[in-house]
């Protein structure tokens, strides 16, 4: 399991995929509001002038010095549906960030959200 005390270092690692390929820096860690385990990072990526923020699931995720390894290509996780560097998750998105991933997704019993911010 991943400790929220350790993922509060993360913030501006790089991000690598699992082959060692620099995705990203990580920006935000969100976790699955059912549990309040960590379940999935924002990466800014892009151009300098032209920088979004796709999501990567935690889920087998090594933290290293000064980085973080996901268990995701570089090409999967820069293909995922992006926001912008000062936007948030809009809820009716989540799904398709969730089956980019081929993830079930479960929102709450009276449609809360399943991802929150940390």
């Amino acid at each position: 399991m991943i400790e929220m005390a350790d993922i509060r270092e993360w913030r501006n690692h790089d991000v690598v995929d699992s082959r060692g390929h620099k995705i990203g820096v990580l920006e935000a860690i969100y976790v699955d509001t059912s549990t309040d385990d960590p379940a999935m990072a924002t990466v800014e990526v892009g151009l300098p002038t032209r920088r979004h923020l796709v999501f990567v699931p935690l889920n087998d995720a090594i933290a290293g010095p000064g980085y973080v390894r996901v268990d995701y290509e570089k090409s999967l996780v820069k293909k995922c549906p992006p926001i912008g560097t000062d936007d948030v998750l809009p809820a009716e998105d989540e799904a398709a960030v969730f089956a980019h991933y081929g993830m079930p997704y479960q929102p709450g019993a009276n449609g809360e959200r399943q991802l929150a911010r940390r």
